[in-house]
């Protein structure tokens, strides 16, 4: 099986800089259609086994689970916060997917 991924470094420099400027001038509020912009571009450059990945998240979807993690985090004390990045890999992955050879997409993990 071979994998490669495409994007270069102005790529990655141009996604990092729109991403931390939404980021910035909305205080955090955009921060999970970053994360899918950054998601997606990752996605959008990786081939695996000669297959494209895609990634269909939304940044509406992964507000709701930020919403829901932050009161989890919260009523928790802090204690839920262990698992947030766990959360976020699953959620992920959740929505990435091989571009298929004629049958529907199918997850990667």
């Amino acid at each position: 099986m071979e994998s490669k991924f495409t994007g270069g470094l102005l790529g990655l420099i141009g996604m990092g800089i729109l991403t931390g400027f939404l980021c910035t001038i909305t205080l955090g509020l955009a921060t999970p259609w970053a994360v899918c912009m950054m998601v997606k571009w990752f996605a959008s450059h990786t081939v695996v086994d000669g297959k494209q990945l895609t990634f269909d998240g939304t940044g509406g979807q992964l507000f709701g689970n930020y919403i829901k993690w932050f009161l989890l985090t919260i009523i928790t004390c802090g204690i839920y916060g262990f698992w947030l990045g766990i959360k976020m890999i699953k959620w992920v992955a959740k929505h990435l997917h091989v571009v298929g050879d004629g049958c529907a997409a199918s997850p990667v993990i």
